[in-house]
């Protein structure tokens, strides 16, 4: 494109403010036609004149949902980039179907989680929460009970971006870990590529000292971990989410951690928020965190800078990194 592609920013404003800081916001300015914030509230839908002209949309937390309705209002549209992950749950296929391209910064955000999910298995490997309510308790474990991480057995559920990243840096360690994939398209070979043995869930289950979940959210995997699979665990083995609750079975998994027999690692839950009387919060081998793995506070930026590299690269007419398709709704996050 010869001029700056005329932008319409959507998200909301406490977001923004996060995600593209006052550096990241002038460079925007430098690269495009910034128009006002879209507002988001259905209540008060955006001005028309803005999506009128709109080339790009830009997109965060608190975005409206890009569809007919919206696309009608935004006939020069030619791209939707958005400043997170997933785009699935605001993106319509019609985004498509109309030949505009669409990025998610899911590549940015991925880095956060790996390193989150490795922080869990570090702690998982040693048991750390029976540990930590032992020592409440004033009982400090013998080294005969002392657990680490060398030769662990992982079972990663998923190759997806993060679950690629998580072998990667599993693979690395020096604790010499194991690692199982169960990932139904991914080829013996390919997991052969990856460094990995490829196993069906099952197996997966039996054979993990810790499971840890990187698949998406489809009708499909729903309850992928139900109470059959989730028996299948070794005693003592741990369960680590920072993919969706929906995946795990949540009162299947309660019963398992409330005899003892497994810990949980959880960072999403079904439902989310998980309701405060729930026995999952009573648990001291249970860890809930508040869907915290992603990019959070000063990390957020990231997402912003990532998005704003799509936003040159769509001016300058060149392919957009995260280019998100539409194949790829069906095993996204």
């Amino acid at each position: 494109m010869a001029e700056r592609p005329k932008l319409v920013l959507a998200m909301r404003q406490d977001i923004l403010d996060l995600v593209l800081p006052a550096p990241l916001r002038a460079r925007l300015d430098t690269l495009a036609d910034v128009h006002p914030l879209l507002v988001t509230d259905a209540a008060d839908p955006a001005p028309a004149e803005a999506l009128g002209s709109a080339e790009v949309l830009l997109t965060g937390w608190g975005a409206p949902e890009v569809d007919a309705g919206l696309l009608a209002r935004a006939p020069r549209l030619g791209a939707v980039i958005h400043a997170a992950g997933t785009v699935k749950y605001h993106v319509h296929p019609e985004v498509w179907e109309r030949g505009i391209v669409v990025s998610s910064a899911a590549d940015a955000n991925a880095g956060p989680v790996v390193d989150f999910t490795m922080a869990t298995v570090v702690l998982a490997a040693r048991r750390a929460l029976g540990a930590a309510a032992d020592y409440r308790r004033g009982r400090l474990p013998t080294y005969p009970e002392r657990r680490g991480a060398d030769g662990a057995v992982i079972g990663v559920i998923g190759a997806s971006r993060i679950g690629r990243g998580v072998i990667a840096r599993l693979l690395a360690a020096e604790s010499g870990f194991r690692v199982l994939l169960a990932d139904p398209y991914v080829s013996a070979q390919d997991a052969a590529a990856l460094g990995v043995r490829l196993v069906d869930l099952d197996e997966l289950c039996a054979a993990s000292d810790i499971v840890t979940i990187h698949a998406p959210d489809l009708p499909e995997t729903r309850h992928l971990l139900d109470a059959r699979r989730l028996g299948l665990l070794r005693d003592g083995a741990a369960v680590i989410n920072t993919a969706r609750g929906r995946l795990v079975d949540t009162e299947a998994l309660a019963r398992e951690c409330g005899a003892g027999r497994v810990d949980a690692y959880l960072d999403v839950t079904e439902p989310e928020p998980l309701p405060v009387e729930h026995v999952l919060h009573t648990l001291p081998n249970v860890l809930l965190t508040p869907h915290i793995a992603g990019c959070q506070g000063s990390e957020v930026q990231r997402l912003g800078a990532y998005a704003v590299d799509e936003v040159e690269r769509f001016g300058a007419g060149r392919p957009l990194l995260g280019a998100v398709h539409v194949a790829d709704l069906a095993r996204i996050a």
